[in-house]
């Protein structure tokens, strides 16, 4: 039975990846912050573990926790857990910015580096990070996700260079529109980090607020979690994991675009993509 860690596994991909796995005899480590999520994996039957990424010494506790019950021996870890912050980039202070960047970037980098040493000690290991097609391109209103998952892509690739001669294998997970709880913790940080009234980008805000309390779907392709699940299996099973894992049809489109377009003209794309979100 091989020991996976996975972070941030309270709902959506987490959640389902974690199960997913589970089910196919892994052994694994979810994590979450809040007690009733806890409360609610481990009911699950799944060993649940406290995390808040943003926290080093919450980190630091648990990478003890894991030596301890994997007495050594983790084969992966799944890097999911993090939130989108909306907003203008005029409009994010540097203290929303770090709060992202902590989440989203340092936390996972933390944990990454801690957990090194002992993935190095396998006969083979993965790293995987969830990234996103906002790693690839751009949207508006979108600047402190799209910046912590540009860093992520780049840490990740310099990674796998690094541990090119290991027995560690990096991949990079990268959906586009997927059924989580995403678009509900963007709206409440959103809410309340950025000051809507007295900014500039006031009306189109209202759109973006419009759109995220949508029930169901509000992006065209959007595809259940277990579409992410299938694409982690390959990472952790594969005996050449790809370096990039596409989920969604937007990924595939947009990488496409982005190989073979101008800058200004894929803006151009970009610009009325972004409209049907401001409505």
């Amino acid at each position: 039975m091989k020991n996976i860690l996975i972070t941030g596994c309270s709902s959506g991909i987490g959640h389902c990846v974690a199960h997913g796995l589970k089910d196919r005899g892994y052994r694994v480590l979810a994590t979450a912050r809040k007690p009733e999520d806890l409360e609610k994996l481990a009911s699950e039957g799944l060993e649940a573990l406290y995390l808040e990424v943003s926290d080093s010494k919450s980190i630091q506790t648990l990478v003890e926790q894991v030596h301890e019950r994997c007495e050594g021996e983790l084969y992966a870890v799944f890097h999911n857990g993090a939130y989108g912050q909306p907003g203008a980039v005029e409009d994010l202070s540097r203290e929303t910015l770090e709060k992202q960047f902590a989440t989203n970037f340092f936390g996972w980098m933390e944990l990454n580096n801690l957990l090194i040493p002992l993935l190095r000690r396998q006969d083979a290991a993965r790293i995987i990070f969830n990234s996103s097609v906002l790693g690839l391109i751009s949207l508006p209103y979108r600047g402190a996700y799209n910046a912590s998952k540009y860093a992520i892509e780049g840490m990740a690739d310099t990674l796998r260079l690094e541990l090119n001669a290991s027995n560690v294998d990096v991949c990079l997970i990268e959906p586009g529109p997927v059924t989580s709880d995403f678009r509900k913790n963007a709206l409440a940080a959103l809410k309340a980090n950025v000051d809507l009234d007295n900014s500039v980008h006031a009306k189109k805000y209202r759109g973006q607020i419009k759109r995220m309390e949508k029930v169901g779907p509000s992006a065209p392709f959007t595809l259940p979690a277990d579409a992410v699940l299938q694409k982690v299996i390959h990472a952790l099973e594969s005996k050449k994991p790809k370096a990039h894992y596409y989920v969604t049809f937007p990924t595939y489109l947009f990488g496409f675009l982005k190989r073979i377009l101008p800058t200004r003209w894929l803006d151009k794309v970009l610009l009325y993509v972004s409209k049907s979100e401001m409505q």
